[in-house]
């Protein structure tokens, strides 16, 4: 990329004394006794368990945690010397939703947004839109409509929308969670540029620590109770790899966990597609002519890069979107439902054949707590209290939700969100599964807990789909990938042996 250069601004200083904040309804702080001190133009990876308040310190800083009626403050957040909500205008936060960023209808207006905020003179504006996007390699026209945007789109959109505004410290949270591969440092190359060129002071967090390694200067680890570990990445990543690897560090030296190869033999079509068009909008298809089938007891992972169609067709084969060509045919295990395709599913014909989880977990949360998200499938179902505590206590327990029962979901941590995401709809035990993006926001640990429970459903019989740029992932449990590329461009291919091909289509 050689997108144009972005004018230095004045780099911020961050202090942190005693900080503290919990949210709302919640009787444990989400960060305590923070104390912490970030220099002018330091580049500081921010790392730690899931839950450890990471997303919360970048909201703090940014000065979007909202007043007293939203939670309660403790301590002192200053950014350059100033109370941290008086400072916004010296931040940009790209947040773990980039969805929950966009306001304007068209791409290069996005992005003009905060500079005409700002009060950038109009005749400044648009060459910093055009800056922003080349930096972040969004080469599409500026009237190019926000909602035609893939997951991964929409993150680069929003990482320019904070570097056209030049802010003195840029705050990035999993900044590249939802990029496909060459995306992840192409991202990771333009805020290096930007940091070299405004000198700014750049906050991120992001569980894969090794692709940010070339880029900070500094690592802060924080636990439940403050800072864990701080300095330099080696001192950090390799003298106290013992309590971070305990903590849920991802550490590049570490090998990965790998569940073992399905055995089972005797497997069913859940799901087939012919010939199939899919599309968020009728009659513009984003892939033509897939041939895919699910089975019962296997993983097919659907990988590819932004804007290849993967969530797309992960909807359709879930029923949420109807087909824009070919067909869908169900299987016999899903056999019962009313009509011959799962887009004419009823609702609750969907809930024990069809669960779905989607790419933004906020997308699918419809209550005030974690215990009532978790009841919503059961009760619907119609199932008694002792049946419905009997199908959730394991769920809570498997994906470390117990202590947040009675939690808000929209308070929750990136990868709680997840997990409570996960468990709502495996509380109805559907058949088959499609998750989108099923390992976001993980630390080591949940990760592999996430990793373990979607393997076991997958030997009890469960067919999945999981769409994923998450190679780790991919090499763990799937059984097939099926790479998406250009239009009408997919293959299945055996993920446990990719150097042989076979059929579009067909199974393991």
């Amino acid at each position: 990329m050689t997108g144009g250069a972005i004018a230095a601004s004045v780099p911020a200083s961050i202090e942190a004394r005693g900080w503290g904040w919990r949210h709302g309804g919640r009787s444990v702080p989400a960060v305590s006794g923070l104390d912490l001190r970030v220099d002018p133009g330091e580049r500081v990876l921010l790392l730690g368990a899931s839950g450890a308040g990471k997303s919360t310190l970048l909201h703090g800083l940014a000065g979007v945690l909202g007043g007293d009626d939203e939670g309660e403050s403790l301590g002192e957040l200053t950014v350059d010397g100033r109370p941290a909500s008086a400072a916004r205008g010296r931040s940009g936060l790209v947040l773990q939703d980039p969805d929950s960023q966009i306001v304007m209808a068209r791409l290069g207006d996005d992005v003009a947004f905060g500079l005409e905020n700002l009060g950038v003179p109009t005749d400044e504006i648009w060459g910093r839109v055009g800056a922003a996007l080349e930096a972040v390699g969004l080469r599409l026209p500026l009237d190019h409509s926000t909602s035609a945007l893939s997951g991964g789109q929409r993150q680069r959109l929003a990482l320019a929308g904070v570097l056209a505004m030049r802010p003195g410290l840029i705050l990035l949270d999993e900044p590249t969670a939802n990029l496909d591969p060459e995306g992840v440092h192409e991202v990771r190359d333009a805020v290096a540029r930007v940091a070299d060129d405004t000198g700014a002071t750049l906050v991120v967090i992001e569980h894969r620590v090794s692709v940010w390694m070339p880029v900070v200067d500094r690592v802060v680890v924080l636990g439940h109770g403050g800072v864990l570990a701080d300095g330099s990445p080696d001192a950090v990543l390799v003298g106290q790899a013992a309590p971070l690897r305990a903590a849920g560090v991802w550490l590049p030296s570490d090998v990965p966990w790998r569940a073992r190869r399905s055995t089972a033999r005797d497997v069913e079509p859940l799901m087939a597609a012919h010939r199939l068009d899919v599309a968020r909008v009728p009659r513009v298809p984003v892939q033509r002519g897939l041939d895919l089938r699910i089975d019962t007891g296997r993983i097919t992972a659907i990988t590819g890069p932004n804007g290849a169609g993967k969530s797309t067709l992960a909807l359709t084969m879930a029923g949420l979107l109807r087909p824009d060509g070919g067909r869908l045919e169900p299987g016999a295990p899903m056999a019962g439902a009313r009509g011959d395709e799962p887009w004419r599913w009823r609702s609750r014909d969907l809930l024990t054949r069809i669960g779905t989880v989607f790419q933004h977990p906020e997308h699918q949360f419809l209550t005030g707590s974690v215990l009532a998200e978790l009841e919503v499938g059961p009760r619907a179902l119609k199932m008694s209290a002792g049946e419905r505590r009997e199908r959730i206590a394991p769920l809570l327990a498997a994906l470390r939700l117990e202590a947040l029962t009675s939690a808000n979901p929209f308070t929750l941590s990136g990868g709680e969100k997840r997990r409570l995401s996960v468990a709502t709809v495996l509380a109805t035990r559907p058949r088959m599964l499609v998750l989108d993006e099923p390992t976001f926001g993980q630390d080591a640990n949940t990760w592999r807990e996430l990793a373990r429970l979607i393997a076991d459903l997958r030997d009890d019989g469960v067919g999945i789909i999981a769409v994923t740029h998450d190679e780790t992932f991919v090499d763990a449990v799937a059984d097939n990938r099926f790479a998406l590329g250009v239009v009408g461009d997919a293959a299945m291919t055996d993920a446990a042996a990719r150097g042989r091909s076979q059929a579009g289509g067909a199974s393991a």
